[in-house]
């Protein structure tokens, strides 16, 4: 995504479209994993629960997720994606490949949450 194609959501609404997905999409993948699962796995497991960041400093502890501090950066961007309505085309461009770059995180955490579920030790 570039400031230009950004810029050009306005007029261009199939990729407006295709953008508004994909946010809609990253922001629940990371909603459900954080705000649901995490919890429900800590609790399954016996582990102390406690505010949102102390469960992702655990997960992060116990190699469910690879880093706290990336985890947050990626869930201050999607809030700025989701919360705000971005009117500057280069921040909005770089929110969306944070976002973007930050998919292979997501899906790692959830393998990895996922393979406790299901009893993959490989994870």
């Amino acid at each position: 995504m570039t400031p230009e194609r950004a810029a050009s959501l306005r007029t261009d609404d199939l990729l407006a479209e295709r953008v508004d997905a994909f946010v809609a999409r990253f922001g629940r993948l990371q909603d459900t994993l954080a705000d649901k699962l995490l919890p429900a796995l800590l609790d399954w497991r016996a582990e102390a629960m406690g505010t949102a960041i102390d469960n992702l400093a655990r997960a992060e502890r116990l190699g469910w997720i690879s880093a706290l501090d990336d985890w947050l950066a990626v869930r201050r961007q999607r809030n700025k994606m989701i919360h705000e309505y971005v009117r500057d085309s280069a921040e909005l461009a770089e929110a969306l490949c944070v976002a973007h770059d930050a998919v292979p995180m997501l899906g790692q955490a959830a393998q990895a949450m996922s393979a406790l579920v299901l009893g993959d030790s490989s994870a």
